[in-house]
């Protein structure tokens, strides 16, 4: 018997595991990059907690399906800021699906939680996910599932559904307590959803595609550094710290020029290679004042085809009208 878990990352997909695990069931974690999980690259965290589980480990890159089939037009809507949590989901449990036949496996299972969230996680919703995974009898929660009608897997007895959870709601002590119970270390502790729930990426999102298509070489550019809209349309991004200023630079977007001060210390920066020529200015300047610059001294910066030369601004405050999000 061998079982496909949706595999975030998170303690409650961890735990889901180990209940069936528990069972002498074989688990293959499938970890699917959609592209918005985080800033940091997870794999060796992922693998760390399957090795923890005896699980193995499966990461599928379905960025581009997200974005096509997904993240724009959502049959079921957004939750609160640009999270389409129910179709997101059910698109994870589909593409899973289409792995059954591949590992010869039987049933999928994830790390849902009975209303553990107000949009995804309702009876209504887990039901309404399980219809869009095209394998409806072959979904279990094992944290949640005497809570739930029986499944497939628990109807023919492959699964025990005495030995799985009960679990309802947002409080989560029964699962840190399951986790110290086995051990369970190096766990990310429980948060608010991927960055599709947060209100600076989804700002940031929108006003992407106001001006333009977001292609997945353009995911990683909502992700980090501050965001600017200059007057003529051009987008500017600005790196806050050292870890942002690295990850802008493995951007692989070709929209956009990317820039750094050459005489200073400064950030790294892109920006928009349909910009104005005044929008290049004002750009220059910005990026001179976020650099370890003095006042009235000429800087160049340097946008990989060509050069540009300014003074910092006064203060910083001049930025605070082109921030995407003000508290930029």
């Amino acid at each position: 018997m061998r079982a496909l878990a949706l595999f975030s990352g998170g303690l409650d997909s961890a735990l889901a595991m180990k209940l069936i695990i528990d069972q002498n069931i074989e688990v293959i974690a499938v970890h699917i990059d959609m592209g918005f999980g985080g800033t940091n690259d997870k794999k060796e965290y992922l693998q760390n907690l399957c090795d923890q589980i005896g699980a193995k480990l499966e990461i599928l890159d379905l960025r581009k399906e997200f974005l096509d089939e997904v993240l724009f037009t959502p049959v079921h809507g957004y939750g609160k800021n640009f999270n389409p949590c129910i179709d997101c989901h059910g698109f994870m449990f589909r593409y899973t699906s289409k792995l059954l036949e591949k590992y010869n496996a039987n049933f999928m299972i994830s790390g849902e939680v009975l209303g553990q969230r107000p949009m995804s996680q309702k009876k209504e919703s887990l039901d309404i996910v399980q219809k869009l995974s095209g394998q409806e009898d072959l979904v279990l929660r094992p944290l949640s599932a005497k809570l739930l009608s029986p499944t497939k897997p628990e109807l023919e007895g492959w699964v025990d559904r005495e030995k799985l959870l009960d679990i309802n709601g947002r409080n989560r002590q029964t699962q840190l307590r399951m986790a110290r119970r086995i051990g369970l270390k190096g766990f990310d502790e429980p948060a608010g959803g991927c960055l599709l729930t947060m209100p600076d990426t989804s700002a940031r999102i929108r006003d992407f595609i106001e001006h333009d298509k977001m292609d997945v070489d353009d995911i990683d550019i909502v992700k980090f550094g501050r965001h600017l809209r200059l007057p003529d349309g051009a987008k500017l991004v600005i790196g806050r710290n050292e870890a942002d200023n690295l990850s802008l630079e493995t951007v692989k977007s070709q929209k956009f020029y990317r820039a750094k001060i050459k005489d200073a210390i400064g950030p790294f920066n892109m920006l928009s290679q349909n910009a104005s020529e005044a929008d290049k200015a004002l750009a220059t300047k910005l990026i001179i004042t976020y650099g370890k610059t003095e006042d009235e001294k000429i800087y160049t910066v340097d946008f990989g085809e060509f050069e540009m030369q300014g003074v910092k601004f006064q203060t910083k405050e001049v930025a605070a009208k082109y921030f995407i999000l003000q508290s930029s």
